[in-house]
């Protein structure tokens, strides 16, 4: 590989550590040819890309970036994982897929800037995804509403009760 190509990978890289929400680094300790496809697609399915670099290369790139600190785990075969939209999602493929094979480990990583040991990165893949969270958040703010609203209506819907049974006594009487 000369200068360019390198300044090329470099440029590269710094600009998908400038767009990603979450960098993880995952070992990979000899996963087949399927697998890694495999796993290329579940976390592509999830809004992320993975990337394998030069451990050099990547830790140029890193220098002016929010990840810095990423660079302690660049160490043997590693793989970067990017995730855009939603870090959860992406953090959850790639735990899911560790957790099924031991070919490859979760090393750790950094969520908008903030490294994060593997423990870490398990915690954020429990976590809701951001739909969920949305719902949630549209729950929590029509639950009031919908309350009041209920409220608001109970005493018309007594006092039409109250007349509805008065006009069935009436009929009754009138029947009688």
């Amino acid at each position: 590989m000369n200068r360019t190509e390198k300044e090329s990978v470099v440029a590269e890289l710094q600009e998908t550590f400038g767009k990603a929400s979450v960098a993880l680094v995952a070992t990979n300790l000899g996963l087949t040819v399927a697998e890694s496809t495999e796993l290329r697609r579940n976390i592509r399915n999830a809004g992320g890309e993975m990337r394998v670099a030069k451990h050099t290369l990547a830790k140029l790139a890193l220098t002016d970036s929010a990840y810095s600190g990423l660079d302690r785990f660049l160490v043997g075969p590693r793989g970067l994982v990017f995730g855009f939209d939603d870090p959860v999602a992406v953090a959850k493929a790639l735990v899911d897929f560790a957790d099924d094979h031991a070919k490859i480990e979760v090393e750790g990583g950094a969520l908008e800037g903030q490294v994060i040991e593997p423990s870490g990165v398990e915690s954020l893949a429990k976590m809701p995804d951001l739909a969920t969270l949305q719902s949630r958040v549209a729950r929590q703010v029509l639950s009031p509403a919908s309350r009041l609203a209920s409220q608001a209506t109970a005493p018309a819907k007594r006092i039409a009760g109250a007349i509805s049974a008065r006009i069935k006594q009436l009929e009754e009487e009138g029947a009688a």
